[in-house]
């Protein structure tokens, strides 16, 4: 995979341009995203900054965020060809950094439920996961060093879980989403793929401006591994994932035990979809009114569905969702990071099917910072999740980093 941090490298030491890393990606794509299809749209020519934390490194950008020099078709024929006449924020920010988007990434159909045509670069007959498909498909198979999507359910932390690539869903609103397609108000939220945990701090410190946002951190750990029982059982490639993951926590110093997470936390789990269905009902209303035969078969469902919906049901499910923020905040008062599984599985073998989002519904509506680490060994990758408390992103990044480097050895 191309690496950001060894991208700026070679850069600062004079030995790649700004210009000469971007021709990388151009090149590995021209190789290799024929067999992947992770792409909707590529800047022919694109301005390319000297100078900046982020110069030289190409970013793929989902589309349902907004690029005034790329459509953003939102994955469905409705918005075929459209043209934005701004950036998004998070856009924005990137280009002030140095960053390049050279790319508009394949998504689900407003970042719901229907796939795409892209495959997993692991092996193409399974799914790379969504609704951010394109864009872990693109990191993983090593395209783009750096890419935007966007997680409601699952959409981050799973697709980057299956095609094997780092990836953060920062905590709620930490990163903009002005200039995003709303599916769900309280759910959406803007998160980065990368080679590994390394590069994703780097690129959120640049982004945020929160400089060494990972540094600091504990050095001994108390990491609490929950399995979500509510959620049903992993696969046994998950939690075989999960053990070497406890494994190389420990061997790095961390204090690792078993907890089962308090009742409110199940209840808020059994009431995101309700939450997100509801909002997604009124966030889609005008697609929903004007061109219903033309959403894709999942998400037309989920906006049917989303009508018997009622507000009282909507209110009571967001008083669950608060009870259980509290309860998950003093559960931070004993622990420093969650460790969970991120998927589970390995991705399936269909592309018909996203996979399931069951182990990070909770953990979005808690709004809490989640990272995917990969976990090596498998021929298809699974990786694990590290969570942190609401606004501690940058310890979430250093415990993960951390796991990361003793499962690396």
């Amino acid at each position: 995979m191309l690496s950001i941090l060894d991208l700026r490298a070679r850069i600062s030491a004079g030995t790649l341009t700004p210009a000469g890393a971007i021709d990388l990606c151009r090149e590995a794509i021209d190789a290799r995203d024929g067999d992947i299809g992770a792409f909707v749209a590529i800047d022919p020519d694109p301005a390319i900054p000297e100078e900046g934390p982020l110069a030289g490194i190409a970013v793929g950008v989902k589309d349902i965020i907004d690029t005034a020099a790329l459509p953003t078709q939102m994955g469905s024929v409705i918005y075929e060809g459209w043209r934005p006449r701004a950036d998004a924020a998070v856009v924005s920010r990137l280009k002030e950094r140095g960053a390049v988007p050279l790319a508009k990434t394949t998504t689900t159909a407003f970042a719901s439920s229907d796939p795409t045509a892209t495959r997993n670069p692991h092996d193409p007959g399974h799914t790379p996961g969504g609704s951010s498909a394109g864009s872990a498909a693109a990191v993983g198979a090593g395209l783009l060093p750096l890419a935007l999507g966007t997680q409601t359910a699952g959409s981050v932390i799973r697709p980057a879980s299956f095609c094997g690539c780092a990836a953060i869903k920062p905590s709620f609103r930490l990163i903009p989403t002005v200039g995003v397609k709303t599916y769900s108000w309280a759910l959406d939220t803007v998160g980065l793929f990368a080679a590994g945990v390394g590069d994703l701090a780097y690129a959120l410190a640049a982004v945020t401006g929160r400089d060494g946002i990972d540094e600091g951190a504990a050095s001994a750990p108390r990491i609490a591994v929950v399995r979500q029982d509510f959620a049903d059982a992993a696969e046994p490639a998950a939690e075989a994932a999960l053990a070497r993951a406890c494994a190389a926590a420990e061997r790095a110093g961390a204090h690792v035990s078993d907890r089962a997470l308090p009742p409110e936390l199940a209840a808020a789990w059994e009431r995101h979809r309700l939450i997100q269905d509801f909002e997604a009902g009124q966030a889609l209303g005008w697609e929903y009114r004007h061109h219903r035969d033309a959403l894709p078969p999942q998400v037309r469902g989920h906006l049917d569905a989303s009508g018997e919906i009622t507000p009282a049901a909507y209110d009571d499910a967001r008083r669950h969702a608060h009870r259980a923020r509290r309860v998950l905040k003093d559960l931070f008062g004993e622990f420093d990071a969650i460790l969970t599984y991120s998927a589970p599985g390995p991705a399936p073998v269909s592309l018909a099917s996203t996979g399931d989002a069951r182990f990070n519904r909770l953990w979005t509506l808690m709004g809490v910072p989640c990272v995917n680490v990969p976990v090596p060994g498998d021929r298809l990758p699974v990786g694990v999740q590290v969570i942190g408390r609401f606004g501690g992103d940058g310890q979430a990044l250093a415990v993960a980093r951390l796991i990361e480097n003793a499962l690396r050895g």
